[in-house]
């Protein structure tokens, strides 16, 4: 075989290589477009691994969750992550998977809100998960449905249409934990106000069974509105959430409302509270009387000793109930008819002399 020939069959050998390789990525490209692929390959068998996520916004809002030895917790705060809205995100993240291909054009990205966060004007939110060993960037942009969204992962050109639908938010506080304190009614024997208006006073029962609370003193001639007027002062740390926490900086205040709980089986709640602008604010701190109550205490203290908790503003004035609210309105004293006036006599006409 002459040296011409072997040249040749050389030359087409490499070219049958070259086109098997081109072939090879473009069917992985195309594949990893096709309906029904996942968008993040791999994510869904390491969710347990995965140690943070983070999420941003190009308005500066941002969110890191990071995974504890006690469970989530919001970086931001450093206060728990509600755990079960963490995992959802996980999972759906995992299962996220490609409907059909959208704009590979830059210049279209901010119709379908998956343009880079990096511009302030940007309006989807970047999502980057951290496992050992590997991490997961995606950009979740608007919604197209009520079951699926745009996104893009982090630096490829391809923009997507996807299922499930994400529904993120960047605000911390919207990934707490809310629960601060599940104090029942049932538990309560007396609650001692001392509201940021009007006097002081004690809304209390004997017995559990007893299913209203007494509310004294009253003043003078006043009746409550009804006989279970304070049973909601009984019930307002029943299931109580919080909507923000922050470490607490304020210096205790002297005028500021104060509520004692006291429960049948010895143990004492006390909530303190101030207004900062438009928000409700109130502190924790509790104590027992047996061991059992001792115990759970110090569990609550652990829990919300040093901390300050935005509450809705209605279990706020719940807790601060000021008394006059808790009384029949005064009744509107008769007003005594206008006195007539009496008619001064015209003077009479004086005779003009010519």
């Amino acid at each position: 075989m002459s040296a011409r020939r072997v040249g040749v069959l050389l030359v087409c050998g490499l070219l049958v290589i070259a086109g098997a390789i081109w072939l090879s990525s473009r069917r992985h490209l195309d594949h990893a477009t096709l309906a029904g692929d996942l968008v993040l390959p791999g994510l869904e068998a390491s969710v347990n691994a995965v140690t943070e996520v983070d999420l941003r916004r190009g308005d500066g809002t941002r969110t890191s969750l990071k995974k504890a030895s006690v469970g989530w917790v919001v970086g931001e705060r450093e206060w728990a992550a509600d755990p079960s809205r963490v995992r959802k995100l996980l999972l759906d993240l995992g299962a996220l998977n490609v409907v059909e291909e959208k704009t590979r054009l830059p210049a279209n990205y901010p119709q379908l809100g998956v343009e880079d966060v990096s511009n302030p004007k940007a309006t989807g939110t970047a999502v980057e998960v951290l496992s050992p060993g590997h991490s997961f960037s995606l950009i979740v942009g608007k919604t197209s449905s009520g079951k699926s969204g745009y996104v893009r992962v982090s630096n490829t050109p391809a923009s997507l249409l996807a299922a499930p639908l994400l529904t993120l938010d960047a605000d911390p506080k919207t990934w707490l934990e809310r629960s601060l304190i599940d104090l029942p009614m049932t538990r309560v024997q007396k609650v001692d106000e001392k509201p940021a208006d009007g006097p002081p006073y004690s809304a209390s029962r004997d017995k559990k069974e007893q299913p209203d609370f007494a509310v004294a003193p009253l003043p003078k001639g006043r009746q409550l509105t009804g006989a279970g007027a304070a049973d909601s002062i009984g019930a307002a740390l029943s299931g109580l959430t919080l909507e923000d926490v922050a470490k607490s900086t304020a210096a205790t205040d002297p005028k500021a409302p104060l509520a004692v709980f006291r429960t049948f089986d010895g143990l004492e709640v006390t909530v303190s509270g101030r207004k900062d602008g438009a928000r409700s604010l109130i502190a924790l701190s509790a104590r027992g009387s047996t061991p059992e109550t001792d115990a759970e205490a110090q569990t609550l203290n652990k829990r919300l000793g040093g901390w300050e908790f935005e509450i809705p503003d209605y279990k706020y004035g719940t807790i601060f109930h000021p008394l006059e609210d808790l009384l029949q309105r005064l009744p509107e004293p008769v007003k005594k008819p206008a006195a007539k006036q009496a008619q001064t006599p015209k003077p009479a006409a004086t005779a003009v002399s010519k």
